[in-house]
């Protein structure tokens, strides 16, 4: 294609040029052709090869005396003499010279395409930005599995502090680190994770076709009871491997819990993120990484009475708090306590009551459903289920009047999401949204 553009330009220019000289009698003296600026471009707008750069340049540079001497052929009968080659000499000069900016531009190519790989991956498309961290959809060099990037650049911290630097991607590396320890299948999987060339950390992760439920709600309205116990099952699943590897997730919300397509599996479950995440009795540690390098201890309109307070004793019954409060927005399009500042939000958590789910939404809420609903968003953590494994077994024990299965979903899927969802592996960052991935709050 590059040397057919090539040829057809200069070709062009060449008839034009020919037809000038014939008529003036420019063509038998030394000419510098307007070929010769296309043959210098040609390099910049059409990268290749240099050895290639050079056949098509030379091809281009004797366009011009290869149409005179055609043009003189038809007119007059006979060939125009040899020396007209010798006229263009400076399209040959700058034939050769085109290979110079050719280098020049592969030379770059090559360093954008190397600053575009990390590790086995080649990064393919960005498809979330948050504060601080970034998700891509990448390759693999060798196999043709597709995975989910997640990254961190040094800089993106907003501080100068090599030490807080240090400490925040050690932080990073211990949520890969945790998330690579679960063997759930509804936990998102990390394949790998490492330091590039400029310091940047990040790690791989399956690339997840589908969506969070904070945007599954905002798009489609709140669910039905049936569907919000298969999720919540699903969730239970992921956390109970957490919490018995000594892990809490401490972040657990609706941009952090992924739907999506696995196989022939629909409303498949993925819990995302694991940031936050705490070790039991050990170092891991409580905090993680923010925007603007501030700490956060978890999103305000899903974190327990506890969690607040920053009670010492805080255990795994925090998460399941916060899964009762992701029950409470699929039921009902709404989160717990609406209050107008954060402050305000995490004192109505650790104060007041809520108001059963059934009262704030028009769809059917099975009183039982809602009873476990309740039961999780106990202030005691003893008033809560006490593990996810005990949330699970009373979900499955709990009589709805509608079902909802393979059939249910896979049907629910075909009619709103026939050519697959908008996600991919994790959330990214505050107010962030990937085009294929799961989440909006990482990092």
């Amino acid at each position: 294609m590059g040397l057919d553009l090539v040829h057809n330009i200069a070709l062009l220019v060449a008839l034009a040029n020919a037809d000038t000289a014939l008529e003036t009698g420019a063509g038998n003296v030394i000419q510098v052709s307007w070929v010769c600026i296309w043959i210098l471009a040609y390099p910049a707008l059409v990268p290749s090869a240099p050895h290639k750069t050079l056949i098509a340049s030379l091809a281009a540079a004797i366009m011009d005396p290869l149409v005179i001497q055609v043009m003189v052929l038809i007119q007059h009968g006979t060939w125009a003499p040899p020396i007209i080659w010798l006229f263009f000499m400076s399209s040959y000069i700058c034939a050769f010279l085109a290979v110079l900016p050719a280098k020049i531009v592969i030379g770059l190519r090559h360093k954008v395409e190397r600053a575009r790989e990390l590790g086995s991956y080649r990064l393919v498309e960005r498809i979330g930005k948050g504060g601080m961290g970034e998700v891509w959809r990448a390759q693999h060099h060798l196999l043709a599995r597709p995975a989910a990037v997640k990254i961190i650049r040094t800089d993106s911290l907003g501080t100068s502090d090599s030490s807080t630097t240090r400490s925040a991607l050690r932080r990073f590396e211990r949520e890969a680190q945790a998330t690579a320890l679960l063997r759930s299948p509804h936990t998102v999987q990390v394949f790998d994770f490492g330091l590039g060339r400029d310091d940047t950390f990040y790690y791989v992760m399956e690339l997840l076709d589908g969506l969070d439920l904070q945007t599954l709600v905002r798009r489609f309205g709140p669910l039905p009871a049936a569907r919000v116990r298969h999720i919540l099952m699903h969730a239970c699943h992921s956390l109970l491997d957490a919490h018995s590897a000594g892990l809490i997730h401490q972040d657990v919300k609706p941009a952090n819990l992924f739907v999506c397509r696995m196989g022939q599996d629909c409303d498949f479950v993925k819990v995302l993120d694991f940031g936050l995440v705490k070790a039991s009795g050990s170092a891991l540690g409580l905090d993680s990484i923010a925007t603007g390098g501030v700490v956060a201890a978890g999103t305000p309109a899903f974190m327990a009475p506890e969690q607040i307070m920053g009670d010492g004793a805080a255990d795994h019954r925090l998460d399941i708090y916060a899964l009762g409060c992701v029950a409470y927005w699929l039921l009902t399009g709404e989160l717990i306590f609406d209050a107008g500042s954060e402050m305000e939000m995490l004192l109505q958590h650790v104060q007041k009551e809520p108001v059963p789910p059934s009262q704030r939404t028009e769809l059917p809420v099975p009183t039982e459903l809602e009873t476990i609903v309740l039961r999780c968003l106990a202030k005691d953590p003893a008033d809560r289920p006490q593990d996810a494994g005990e949330l699970a077994r009373v979900l499955a024990a709990c009589d709805l009047p509608d079902a909802w299965g393979d059939e249910q979903a896979r049907g629910w899927w075909d009619l709103h999401l026939p050519g697959g969802g908008e996600g991919t592996g994790e959330g990214v960052g505050e107010g962030g949204s990937e085009g294929r991935r799961g989440g909006e709050d990482a990092a």
